[in-house]
């Protein structure tokens, strides 16, 4: 007899940090491995944030602060969001949590309960069915196509509305596809939901500063303002500012629904860190010079993989234009290798290649694998060169 919940067993391990964890278990063993799995920055968090952490550290904020953040951080956000998004928001719109997952967390909690649905475009980000069916609620998958850049079929969304849906989660620029929404396209998705009145949206624009496409980012509450009393817009300080250990996540929304956000938060949690909301305050009001610099590192990488990628047997790959990942398509790699899936391919190149990635199926998109370029060249060159010695 289990002494576990239903819910919970139901739920499963963090793919991504599941990989990431043996990759380490693996180097502990002194087995030489190259992660290509794990969804973090490469570079040293910006000195001028540390400097700011240490400040605060000596000026003894080293005390709980209100649970939706301090005056400080939130006016920081606040300010953020009208300079990058053209959104107005208020202190009480804000709420500063542990990092954006927790801030999905919460949003969930508040949202979402049994007999509800949230829609999850897929391939999704690992965390979203999985957040879903721990409110009570039921994730409905739109899948959509390599063949299509992952772009969003409409009428798909429209066969997956009902009464009972509750909540659409967009995340651009996409993880795993690095694929980014355009204004025109969140237009289109806008005007199916005016007719659902029910239906909330959270975006997740965490990665809105790793972007290098042809056209502006655009949040879904910028481009649709007649949804913004509908829209959650969550973002965070861990990867355009290399600060992913520092767990610092926000959001600007409604009121009603913040404040129930922070009922949950302050439950669980309470506020999050003093001393990172500190570091979170300088790296949103300071320069973005080092970020530009990141980015740009990004996109080289981006483009040697893409090419490289698209020059291995049995793998292609469609380029993205933002965050740290591309998702290629590796079905005709599984087949001449004689495996079942994903999930085997993934293990043989862990295995046999040393390389660790993570498997489609753990995104909603089984036959292809991610790979995070957000580690250096010659790491990503040598993954290719030992990728293609087992493929033969």
């Amino acid at each position: 007899m289990t002494r576990l919940t239903k819910r919970i067993e139901s739920v499963k391990p963090s793919a991504t940090i599941t990989i990431s964890a043996k990759a380490m278990e693996l180097r502990a063993k002194g087995v030489d491995v190259i992660s290509l799995s794990q969804g973090e920055p490469d570079f040293d968090t910006p000195n001028h944030i540390k400097e700011a952490a240490f400040q605060a550290i000596k000026d003894g904020k080293t005390k709980y602060t209100p649970v939706d953040g301090t005056p400080e951080i939130k006016e920081a956000i606040i300010k953020k969001f009208k300079r990058d998004n053209n959104l107005e928001y208020k202190a009480e719109n804000i709420l500063v949590s542990t990092g954006a997952k927790h801030t999905l967390f919460n949003l969930f909690q508040s949202v979402l309960e049994e007999g509800n649905e949230a829609i999850v475009i897929s391939p999704y980000w690992v965390s979203y069915p999985d957040m879903v069916i721990l409110a009570g609620a039921k994730p409905i998958v739109v899948n959509t196509l390599q063949k299509n850049n992952f772009d969003l079929d409409l009428d798909h969304l429209r066969q997956a509305l009902t009464d009972n849906t509750r909540l659409i989660i967009l995340n651009s620029p996409s993880n795993p596809t690095g694929v980014t929404f355009t204004k025109e396209q969140y237009h289109g998705i806008g005007s199916i939901l005016k007719d659902y009145p029910k239906v909330l949206i959270a975006t997740d624009d965490m990665y809105e500063h790793i972007f290098w496409g042809n056209h502006k980012f655009c949040s879904f509450a910028e481009a649709c303002p007649d949804l913004f009393e509908r829209t959650i817009t969550i973002n965070g300080v861990s990867k355009a500012y290399a600060m992913t250990g520092w767990r610092i996540g926000y959001c600007g929304g409604p009121v009603d629904i913040v404040k129930a956000m922070k009922k949950i938060q302050g439950q669980n949690t309470s506020n999050a860190s003093s001393i990172s909301q500190a570091a979170a305050t300088a790296a949103l009001n300071g320069s973005h010079n080092e970020v530009i610099e990141m980015v740009k590192a990004y996109e080289d990488r981006h483009q040697y993989l893409c090419e490289a990628l698209n020059n291995l047997d049995g793998f292609k790959v469609v380029p993205g234009t933002g965050a740290f990942y591309l998702f290629p398509d590796v079905s005709k790699a599984i087949k001449a290798l004689g495996m079942k899936n994903d999930l085997d391919f993934s293990e043989y190149l862990l295995e046999k290649a040393g390389v660790a990635v993570v498997p489609g199926t753990a995104f909603g998109a089984e036959g292809f694998i991610r790979i995070s370029y957000a580690t250096s060249m010659s790491a990503l060159e040598q993954s290719i060169s030992r990728i293609k010695k087992v493929l033969r």
